[in-house]
C-alpha cells in the first residue's frame, strides 16, 4: 500500500510529507472460508486497508511508532489474527544517501 503521509523527525517532513510503502502480511485462519466460500469467514481486506490508512494519516516522528500502532490496531480489530508481518518504508528519506528508502520491519505475535 502506498501513502503520502507526514511522518518524520525533521520539521520539513512534518510539513511537506513524503511517500511511504506499507507491506503487510496477516496470518488468519482460512480453513472455514476454504470450506464455505463465504466472505464473512475470512479477513475483510477493505476494512484492513481502512485501518492502515487511518493510522498512516496520524503523523508520528518515528516509523517504529507508526508500525506499532498499525499492528496493535490490526490485532484489536481482528482478534483471530495469528501473526502480523509489517514493513514500513519511507521512500526517499532525507538522509543524504542514494537509497530505495529507510524501513522498519516488525513481526507481531
Amino acid at each position: 500500500m502506498r501513502f503520502h503521509a507526514f511522518h518524520g523527525v525533521m520539521p520539513q517532513e512534518q510539513r511537506v510529507g513524503g511517500d511511504f510503502i506499507v507491506d503487510l502480511r496477516v496470518g488468519y485462519p482460512l480453513e472455514r472460508a476454504m470450506q464455505t466460500d463465504d466472505v464473512a469467514d475470512t479477513l475483510n481486506y477493505a476494512a484492513l486497508y481502512a485501518l492502515v490508512e487511518r493510522e498512516m494519516r496520524q503523523p508520528s516522528k518515528l516509523l517504529e511508532h507508526v508500525a506499532g500502532r498499525i499492528a496493535r490496531a490490526v490485532e484489536e480489530a481482528f482478534p483471530l489474527v495469528s501473526s502480523i508481518d509489517l514493513t514500513l518504508t519511507k521512500v526517499n528519506p532525507p538522509m543524504g544517501a542514494d537509497s530505495q528508502g529507510a524501513a522498519v520491519e516488525i513481526h507481531w505475535k
